[in-house]
């Protein structure tokens, strides 16, 4: 028995119940039955005995006290089958009990004991021993055997699918726990790419554009006007890509035009805005692309472009989109100072640096590589290669 017993269900209850109006009902039986006063006697203090049981407050949990309670019902029914036959059929509700508060062993033990006692009370009273007399005693005994330990076998197996779907159940939510993380993780970082790449990258224009205009003041008055145009127009289109993040729409360069269209806008912006020549070229057949490659090579150009200018010390820039069978393909290539891959600064939040990391994990969301080939002193490549598969949705 358990130290902690468990609640009773419906069923349970009303079994119980039952239990109690059969021990009560015999116990009665046999005092109507007999006409010594010694019978009822008796029977009344065991009813009396075993409805304190119930009352008692760790009979259900405690084994000692349930033995206890047990055998003072048992010493008493004992008495009761010594004075009549009658009290041998209080012996079947008994193995009830005995099997219900006992451990598995020590209530079969008991059982026995139980049914032997009954088979020599009834055998005493006969004043013979026969085996149909003893028959009742012990069928009753193996009937309560089967039903109760047939009984523990069923609360066992729904004990064990209760604690498997509770179980399951905790573990849809810690699922469906990890999965939100994941996704605010991924959205996040989806964010900080498109940050990086599109308003990050047109602020840090924008300075640019501004120290040119405030290097030019006040000799070059026309120049000064013509460079904060310029930054006007880049906060136009940074506030345009702001836009875009809110309503989770494509870029705005992408809107009204195809890909090589976009990435010509975008050499022919940054040639007047920067002190740069960037040149765009198209090789190969042009055809639909999914959004999400259009979007990835446009962002991966944006932030070559934007590198290129910010520390490339660059003369020109060659752009080049490349329509290669079952591949789409983007170069970038400059004739600045270079850069030694192996003494790549860490990304830093003020000093940037997450260019390159960000645009490695545009290709390789989408099945690509990006490679980028640098010597100090001869200029930088950047190439993407995406496989070309579906069409625009």
């Amino acid at each position: 028995m358990n130290a902690a017993a468990p609640a009773l269900t419906p069923t349970s209850r009303v079994l119980t119940w039952c239990l109690h109006l059969l021990l009560i009902a015999l116990l009665v039986l046999a005092a109507a039955r007999s006409t010594a006063g010694a019978v009822v006697a008796v029977a009344a203090v065991c009813g009396v005995v075993y409805a304190a049981g119930p009352l008692l407050p760790h009979v259900r949990t405690s084994r000692r006290v349930a033995a206890g309670w047990l055998g003072a019902v048992s010493a008493v029914w004992l008495v009761l089958v010594v004075l009549t036959a009658d009290g041998v059929w209080v012996a079947f509700p008994l193995y009830f009990l005995q099997l219900h508060l006992l451990p598995r062993r020590v209530g079969l033990v008991a059982v026995t004991a139980t049914a032997l006692a009954a088979v020599i009370g009834f055998a005493v009273h006969q004043g013979a021993f026969s085996l149909v007399a003893a028959i009742g005693p012990v069928i009753g005994a193996a009937v309560a055997v089967a039903v109760v330990w047939g009984y523990q076998a069923l609360y066992r197996e729904s004990e064990r699918r209760r604690r498997l779907i509770d179980e399951l159940t905790a573990t849809r939510a810690d699922l469906a726990e990890a999965q939100h993380t994941a996704g605010g993780l991924a959205e996040r970082e989806r964010l900080a790419r498109e940050i990086h790449d599109t308003l990050a990258q047109g602020l840090s224009s924008i300075q640019l554009l501004l120290r040119a205009a405030e290097r030019s003041l006040p000799a070059t008055a026309d120049n000064a006007a013509r460079y904060v145009d310029q930054a006007r127009q880049a906060a136009v289109d940074n506030l345009a890509e702001a836009r875009r993040f809110v309503a989770a729409h494509t870029p705005p360069a992408l809107d009204d035009t195809t890909l090589a269209g976009a990435l010509e806008r975008l050499c022919t912006t940054t040639s007047a805005r920067h002190q740069i020549t960037a040149r765009f070229h198209l090789t190969g057949d042009p055809a639909p692309l999914p959004t999400a490659q259009e979007v990835a090579l446009l962002r991966i150009a944006q932030a070559a472009l934007a590198n290129t200018v910010r520390h490339a010390d660059a003369a020109s820039v060659d752009v080049t989109l490349s329509y290669l069978g079952d591949e789409i393909a983007l170069d970038v290539v400059d004739d600045g100072t270079g850069f030694d891959l192996g003494r790549l600064p860490a990304p830093d939040p003020g000093e940037g640096g997450f260019g390159l990391a960000a645009m490695r994990t545009r290709a390789r969301a989408l099945g690509g590589t990006l490679t980028v080939e640098s010597i100090p002193g001869h200029g930088t490549a950047l190439a993407a290669r995406l496989p070309r598969s579906g069409t625009r949705p």
